[in-house]
This record gives C-alpha cells, structure tokens and sequence, in this order.
C-alpha cells in the first residue's frame, strides 16, 4: 500500500512544512529550507530522502544543487485515496421511490 507510505512520510510536522512550501515555492534547494525550519542540512535532507522515498517529491539536478518539487501524481493519488474514505458504501445509494 503505497499510500500507507505517503501518509507516514507526511506524519512529521517538518515534512509536512516542506510539502506545503513545495507547493507553493517548486524547484526549491534542499539549502534553502535550513533557514526556514531553524535544522542542519543533514536534518533536512534525512527529511526530503524519507518524502522522496515515499514518492511525494521529485528532484532535478541544478547545477551542484538538488531542488525539490511536489509530485503532483502522488498527492492525487494519496488524495483519491482519502477521499474515498468520505464516500457512502455503494450499497447504501439506492434509488428513492416516486
């Protein structure tokens, strides 16, 4: 279940602070979110292994930096998933009577 991963990467405040800057600043450096978080580099990047493990971020190589962005199939998917759990059961949607 790969969502399962998905929403334990998400658990850690820190990689859901990172997750919502991703979504709004991409192609962010790995660099740039030690000063907003107030953590060392190797702290961040433990975090953004684990989010890119999970399949929630993609890299691409800039020059000797790494930026990060969200993998917007992965959020669509974990979302469905979620979404899912609000649906009636198909059972329970019956036609009414006239």
């Amino acid at each position: 279940m790969r969502w399962a991963g998905m929403l334990r990467a998400l658990g850690h405040p820190v990689r859901l602070g990172i997750m919502r800057r991703l979504a709004t600043e991409p192609e962010t450096c790995a660099c740039d979110f030690s000063d907003v978080f107030g953590l060392k580099q190797p702290t961040i990047s433990q975090h953004l292994k684990v989010l890119r493990e999970a399949g929630l971020v993609t890299t691409r190589r800039r020059g000797t930096q790494i930026c990060y962005s969200v993998h917007p199939g992965a959020v669509l998917e974990l979302t469905d998933t979620l979404g899912a759990l609000t649906a009636p059961p198909a059972d329970a949607i019956a036609p009414r009577a006239s």
